[in-house]
């Protein structure tokens, strides 16, 4: 289940990045910012599985 948390914080901070650079390329400040947050939400999924992975070792 753990492997599955960490793709999923992968794939949000991959779709982030190309939400942001997107946005970017096109003048669109929103969809910038929701690519920003989509990075955010995957970085913060990830730093909560590291963190159980560490407590589990």
């Amino acid at each position: 289940m753990a492997k599955d948390e960490k793709a999923k914080a992968k794939a949000e901070q991959a779709t982030g990045k190309a939400k942001e650079a997107v946005g970017r390329v096109v003048g669109n400040e929103r969809m910038t910012a929701e690519g920003k947050a989509d990075q955010m939400k995957g970085d913060a999924r990830q730093a909560k599985e590291k963190g159980k992975d560490t407590f589990k070792h």
